[in-house]
């Protein structure tokens, strides 16, 4: 809930719809235009789009704080009853970040795409959606109501959509493509009844009303069956269906993986840095609501959990790099819904905003060797990789500072935001904060361990890719490419240090920035000395993971093996990503590939085409057969059916 302290205005401000304006306009002439205008150039709107975007992102950033933040509806957007909703727009410390996270990320990953895209036959295609997508994340987070969060949310879906599958003449980009579209459809309903839901309890679909009238229904209950369900938590359920789909936690997970086959950038921009997180962003968002019902709260924490350790112990298994960089990323949005469900909703957040930084670095640099073996038959392959220190120096120490800062190794930025979450979570009111703690910091040395796995495969000893480059040597990214790593890598390491923890002389002046809006946890007495033991305990889960992957990867070899030889079960069962997609291809897909032939076959092919279509073509012909019978053209038939008809007639008038 926003605090005394800010002064919240209801006019409309120019600044705050120019944000995302900008881009949709850039978009759509991008669309229509370069493939005939500039077909060698496309980028040059999108990106000075992007950049007169961040800029405003910033002057909006400096006056929230100074204490002000915006409400205000651009327009009414329709009205049905007592339902009226207007498209409109909400300045706040959580917008605001986000506003300023995404314009950054997306100025950057549009300046690399122009390298990495350079010579597609959809080069101009590819900017036109890729800014098409930052206009649907820039509305989602800068909306006052849930019907045009729903409007970004869906349009950031969309988007998804057509960049997974950008290059659909490839099978696998298709289906990864379908295969994302649907999973999401399914959380989506769920998230589209929960908004009915809360307009048809609350009355409203605007924030600052949801958050007055929240009290109305603490203790209210609804009757679904034999079932009494605390209101509260049948709308935060609900609503976290969506969360679930657009974040890819269990079981709404599969998809991300699969997505990896857009390019780099979309790997980059919506599937590590903005589209995955607009789930957290939600529930921080509705926190009021979720924190009404304690089960809503504990669930919110269970599935990031489950999550958060199930992908970190399926990415040490994969061998494509994309891949591994993906299951990261569901387990550290799982660290995310984990800080939430522990009533940590700044610290989820703070994390949010460090990952993307981290996380894009990680992909983009991926996207650089990708972009430096393009010639091998699967550039994505770390087994083909090795010794690329040598040939690209950037892209060397730019990793090497992601991949650290993604270890939690101090000083760096997943440090603060990670361990923020460790000690939350231990001292939380919550009885299942110890058990988010310990899996978290399970997953902490799970994390180092397969990122270095990446880090020494791709850099350290002698390169193997040889034959599979036909002799060729790989060699450093151009700068539009390298020039966005190197900033990335300042965003790695210092966008932690605006929230430094007080134990550690900070101000954490970015969770006091957000707990403006998202409130301060409740939590047992902090005793300061096991909060340092906890950090201790951090770093080296973190350390330990590192130095694990270089015994494995760089010392010894031969103790690659070991673990799929000794524990090929476990290693299987891991390596086949726990089976959820073997799972949902025996539970969903063959039932309802069955279920449709059955339907084509018997009622389709059987009732209405034999039926009715051959029917109806069977019977035309019968009776033309027959009427062809009564114009033979022979008068004695004529006269026959003369004498009858004056019979019946004079039948009929005598009888009637």
């Amino acid at each position: 809930m926003v605090g005394q302290s800010l002064e919240i205005v209801r006019t409309f401000d120019l600044s705050a719809v120019l944000v995302p304006l900008l881009p949709l306009v850039a978009s759509a002439l991008t669309l229509i235009l370069g493939r005939k205008y500039f077909p060698q150039r496309p980028y040059i709107l999108p990106v000075v789009s992007l950049f007169l975007s961040f800029l405003l992102s910033l002057k909006l950033l400096i006056e929230v704080l100074s204490g002000r933040i915006y409400e205000f509806d651009l327009y009414t957007w329709f009205v049905a009853g007592s339902l009226k909703v207007g498209f409109g727009f909400l300045i706040d410390p959580l917008s605001v970040m986000m506003l300023c996270m995404v314009t950054s990320l997306s100025l950057l990953i549009h300046i690399y795409s122009i390298g990495y895209m350079e010579g597609d036959p959809g080069y101009y295609r590819f900017f036109a959606y890729i800014s098409l997508f930052t206009f649907f994340m820039l509305v989602l987070v800068s909306s006052n109501n849930l019907v045009q969060l729903y409007l970004g949310w869906e349009g950031v879906g969309l988007c998804s959509y057509l960049l997974i599958g950008f290059w659909y003449e490839k099978k696998s980009a298709s289906d990864a493509a379908k295969k994302a579209f649907i999973i999401n459809r399914v959380g989506d309903f769920g998230f589209a009844l929960g908004i009915f839901a809360v307009f048809y309890y609350l009355g409203t679909i605007y924030y600052h009303e949801i958050f007055q009238r929240l009290p109305q229904i603490a203790n209210s209950y609804v009757g679904i069956g034999d079932l009494e369900i605390h209101l509260p938590f049948l709308l935060a359920f609900l609503l976290f269906c969506g969360a679930m789909g657009k974040s890819a936690q269990v079981p709404l997970h599969t998809w991300l993986p699969d997505a990896m086959e857009g390019p780099t950038p979309v790997s980059a921009l919506i599937h590590a840095a903005t589209m995955v997180t607009a789930g957290v962003f939600m529930v921080a968002r509705l926190h009021a609501l979720f924190e009404l019902s304690p089960y809503a709260m504990a669930m919110v924490a269970l599935v990031g959990l489950i999550t958060c350790f199930m992908a970190a112990t399926i990415a040490p298994t994969q061998f494509d790099i994309k891949r591994v960089i993906a299951y990261s990323t569901l387990s550290q949005l799982g660290y995310m819904f984990m800080a939430c469900g522990v009533g940590a909703f700044a610290i989820g957040m703070f994390h949010l905003f460090t990952h993307a930084y981290f996380k894009a670095l990680l992909f983009l640099g991926a996207g650089s060797i990708i972009h430096a073996l393009h010639h091998a038959p699967d550039p994505n392959d770390i087994r083909i990789m090795g010794g690329l220190r040598k040939f690209m120096p950037i892209t060397f120490w730019t990793f090497l500072v992601a991949s650290l800062s993604i270890s939690g190794i101090p000083g760096l930025a997943g440090f603060f935001s990670k361990d923020e979450i460790l000690v939350y979570a231990f001292f939380s009111k919550y009885p299942w904060g110890k058990l988010v703690w310990f899996v978290g910091l399970v997953v902490a040395s799970l994390t180092a361990f397969y990122t270095f796995r990446i880090f020494f495969k791709a850099f350290w000893g002698e390169f193997r890719g040889l034959e599979a480059l036909h002799g060729h040597l790989p060699k450093e990214s151009p700068k539009v490419m390298t020039i966005p790593l190197i900033i990335l890598s300042f965003g790695a390491i210092f966008s932690g240090w605006l929230g430094i923890p007080e134990a550690l002389g900070g101000g954490a002046q970015f969770q006091r920035f957000l707990e403006s809006v998202l409130g301060h946890p409740e939590l047992q007495p902090v005793d300061h000395k096991v909060e340092y033991g906890l950090m201790v305990l951090s770093v080296l889960a973190g350390l330990s993971g590192i130095g694990l992957a270089y015994l494995v990867y760089v010392q010894k070899p031969a103790l690659e093996t070991l673990f799929s030889s000794k524990l090929c079960k476990l290693y299987t069962f891991l390596y086949r990503k726990w089976y959820f997609d073997e799972l949902y291809h025996r539970i969903f897909v063959i039932p309802t590939l069955w279920l449709a032939r059955t339907v084509v076959n018997l009622v389709m092919d059987a009732f209405i085409i034999d039926y009715t279509v051959n029917g109806s073509a069977h019977t035309t012909h019968a009776m033309a057969g027959l009427f062809r019978r009564f114009h033979a053209g022979l008068i004695n038939y004529y006269n026959w059916f003369i004498l009858i008809g004056i019979i019946l007639y004079l039948i009929f008038i005598n009888f009637k």
